[in-house]
């Protein structure tokens, strides 16, 4: 049995989104159906619309930053009720097997996980498409409970932007006199600053323009430091536990290595490719520096995120998009016209 949803699609990688209706499976027992309110715009769909990566199956209905009310439950589902104002990241299933998946790391599923769009389900083979869609329905394992206290409409960038900068920051154990410093002052790069300063860290903007100084320092940042200017870049060698890369394009990230102090981290959580220019390995060794990778993070770490949020009333800075505007905002956000991060009214639709 399935259930027709009024969507927006892409149909190929040069067409614009259009509206699109399709199938959506009638509830499970572990079910949990929800009425989207509001869906962030994410980098990734712009990516997956216009198969910059190249396997887009079409079509595609992306969104997976989801935040709505709960309509309906299935028969084996007691965490969640009708009401109930909840979240759906970037996954809806994994194995729930592997050893990943049961350390709750259901983003790195030895079997691959489900994701929001543009995936298949396990169990019926349908494609899974994503929230710019008038309801969703998802198992309750990846259902996420959202604060009530919270601007609802600018919840749901935590969901993947939040996240994504919110799991390095609790892999590295920053806190209370760690020193963070954040590259990219976009919308995974304004969270990492929010995230890292209500965590205690002192938190460090590189950027290539001076411009972007008043934002970072309403944004909790306490320092900004002009990364073309070398005076400042050799002020802020050996400083940083942790460097967190959102810059989601090829770029030099050598004159970042030299600021980390012994042990240090950058870790990449924009970039999805090859490091050009290549990335020389000198203050690496001399400093025991490392370089890493991070993705999303599980469904736990994702509660523990949202509740932190709600404890300290953090939201993403957003501007809220109608429906149908959402070619306009793909071209805004190719050329960062947003601050920080679209949000669509689903209610428009």
């Amino acid at each position: 049995m399935t259930q027709t949803v009024k969507g927006y699609a892409a149909h190929s990688h040069d067409t614009p989104l259009v509206p699109f209706s399709f199938e959506r499976r009638d509830p499970r027992p572990d079910d949990v159906v929800i009425d989207i309110l509001y869906t962030g715009v994410c980098h990734s769909d712009l990516h997956t619309a216009r198969n910059d990566w190249g396997f887009t199956t079409y079509p595609v209905v992306p969104g997976h930053e989801i935040v709505g009310r709960v309509t309906a439950v299935g028969s084996g589902v007691d965490k969640f009720k009708v009401g109930d104002l909840v979240g759906v990241g970037c996954l809806v299933d994994s194995c729930r097997e592997c050893e990943p998946c049961r350390n709750h790391l259901e983003q790195y599923c030895d079997n691959g996980f489900v994701a929001t769009y543009d995936s298949t389900d396990k169990h019926d083979g349908l494609r899974t498409y994503g929230g710019y869609s008038k309801s969703i329905t998802v198992s309750d394992a990846f259902v996420l409970k959202v604060p009530e206290n919270l601007d609802t409409k600018a919840v749901p960038p935590i969901l993947c932007a939040g996240i994504t900068t919110w799991s390095p920051l609790r892999r590295w154990k920053v806190g209370k006199g760690s020193k963070v410093a954040v590259v990219g002052l976009g919308g995974l790069g304004h969270m990492a600053i929010k995230l890292a300063h209500a965590l205690g860290a002192e938190v460090s903007l590189f950027s290539r323009s001076p411009g972007k100084a008043d934002d970072a320092y309403r944004l909790g940042a306490d320092k900004v430091i002009l990364s073309t200017d070398n005076a400042q870049m050799q002020a802020a060698a050996n400083q940083f536990d942790l460097i967190i890369d959102t810059v989601p394009y090829e770029h030099d990230v050598n004159p970042y290595m030299p600021t980390l102090k012994l042990d240090g981290t950058l870790v990449f959580v924009g970039l999805v490719g090859d490091i050009n220019p290549a990335l020389s390995t000198i203050p690496m060794i001399f400093k025991r520096r490392n370089v890493a990778g991070s993705l999303i993070g599980g469904l736990k770490e994702t509660q523990e995120l949202l509740d932190f949020c709600g404890e300290h009333n953090i939201v993403s800075d957003i501007e809220v998009i109608d429906m149908k505007d959402i070619n306009e905002a793909y071209e805004r956000m190719l050329k960062s016209d947003v601050k920080y991060r679209f949000v669509i009214d689903m209610a428009t639709l």
